[in-house]
């Protein structure tokens, strides 16, 4: 009973009434490998029971976790297998109505996202590949939960370029269907190098082959913890005492998770999978990874030495959760993305931070470039440039990398779309004016790295 003492009940709670401690996500992953079918209605069928049958008490049973805990768990969502493998049997592959499949079943049990509205086409693309990605721009118009990802490299297989060429296409027609929403389709579609099949965060959520029939995975956040600990430091504090109390913090969050995630799980009676103790900021006053900048001695986040900063969060947030659970999976360490945390708009609007210093930080950091608004004329070729620049960083790195960029339509450099909730707000960023078109365009594939030739 030593460790129950009233200074740690008194820290806990602080952390999440003042300092926005939360479960950000439970996730139900779920394997739909036997819905398959020749026949797209009655795969449909299948999906939509299978999906009530193990989801039906995940919103209530989770509430009734915050309610007895007082912990806040912000969003219930599920994944499922990529839906490219799921519809590829079909005589009719419409990928279109497996999206509403998919977002009838998710408003039904009372989630608020449903990922694995996805391909894995890092190697190549089949003819359900092609035709998922095709769809993804209707499917996410007609749809409110479901978010889509796709996997275009990896550090074994290299870069699928013709892919890369594809995805730019797609990313500013998803964004033109949903103009009158400042392009929000595109805020629900994620192109990856190295995707995990465990992570809980949308939207790059899914249930991979290799995951169980179901399990229950965790996202924990708490930059605002984080930024208030390094805030009450002495001043004199060198960066090794910095890391080594960011540790410790990064350990009392990721317990608090690993105890709802089981509890959860065991009244849900499934298996409780990983915990993901990914940073993950939100539009609310001091819930920001780029508060944890200022509170280390940057004036803003990007100034120089930024970087490096992130570097030293990432890895002293994986290894305090690593030793509070045997079970840290998904993506863990840092997210910075650019509408969802206050203090990034910040620097954003004040020039300090640009499209290609957050490339910079993706070297080091959980993900990538993550809820990036640019103008909507921006030629298709760019953003395949753009994307092709991370999976190169995520190939050579051996490390996860994402792209979740907004074209935003009818909007320029200097304006502002806007999305509301986690989404928050993201100020239009400018892009280089030089042509990638020569380059991305002749397509093909990157060869993976010598490095890869490991076995």
């Amino acid at each position: 009973m030593a460790d129950f003492n009233i200074n740690n009940i008194m820290e806990t709670i602080q952390m999440i009434k003042v300092h926005h401690l939360d479960i950000r996500t439970v996730t139900l992953a779920l394997s739909l490998r036997d819905c398959i079918s020749t026949d797209i209605k009655e795969t449909g069928d299948k999906i939509h029971s299978k999906i009530l049958k193990y989801a039906k008490n995940l919103s209530k049973y989770a509430d009734d976790i915050e309610n007895e805990f007082s912990i806040p768990i912000i969003n219930k969502r599920i994944a499922v297998t990529p839906i490219s493998l799921i519809g590829e049997a079909a005589k009719d592959m419409d990928y279109v109505y497996l999206a509403k499949v998919l977002d009838d079943a998710a408003n039904q049990v009372g989630v608020d996202f449903i990922g694995g509205f996805s391909a894995l086409v890092e190697k190549g693309c089949t003819k359900g590949d092609i035709a998922l990605i095709s769809s993804i721009p209707e499917a996410l118009q007609k749809t409110q939960r479901v978010c889509s990802s796709v996997n275009l490299a990896t550090s074994k297989a290299g870069i699928n370029m013709n892919a890369v060429l594809k995805m730019g296409e797609i990313i500013k027609e998803t964004a033109n269907l949903t103009a009158d929403k400042d392009g929000i389709g595109a805020a629900k579609l994620v192109c990856f190098c190295n995707s995990v099949s465990d992570n809980p965060f949308m939207a790059g959520a899914y249930c991979g082959i290799n995951e169980p029939e179901c399990a229950l995975n965790i996202g924990v956040s708490g930059p605002g913890v984080v930024k208030w600990a390094v805030q009450n430091m002495p001043k004199d504090a060198d960066l090794g005492e910095v890391s080594n109390l960011i540790k410790k913090t990064s350990f009392k969050i990721t317990t608090t998770g690993e105890l709802i995630g089981r509890e959860l799980a065991s009244r849900l009676a499934i298996p409780f999978g990983v915990i993901d103790l990914s940073l993950a900021p939100t539009p609310a006053e001091n819930d920001s990874v780029a508060g944890i900048f200022k509170a280390m001695g940057l004036e803003q986040a990007g100034a120089h030495g930024t970087t490096a900063a992130l570097a030293m969060l990432n890895d002293a947030v994986k290894k305090g959760g690593t030793m509070a659970s045997s079970y840290v999976g998904g993506l863990s360490g840092a997210f910075i993305p650019v509408s969802e945390d206050a203090e990034m708009i910040e620097a954003v609007n004040k020039g300090a931070l640009t499209i290609d210093k957050l490339e910079a930080m993706t070297c080091v950091c959980s993900v990538g470039l993550d809820m990036i608004a640019i103008p909507g004329n921006t030629p298709n070729s760019t953003i395949s440039g753009i994307i092709a620049d991370e999976m190169a960083i995520g190939m050579i790195n051996k490390k996860t990398t994402a792209v979740r960029i907004i074209p935003v339509p009818n909007k320029v450099e200097g304006d502002k779309a806007v999305y509301g909730g986690l989404l928050g707000e993201a100020p239009v960023m400018s892009v280089n004016k030089y042509s990638s078109a020569g380059f991305v365009n002749r397509g093909g594939r990157i060869p993976a790295p010598i490095h890869s030739l490991n076995n």
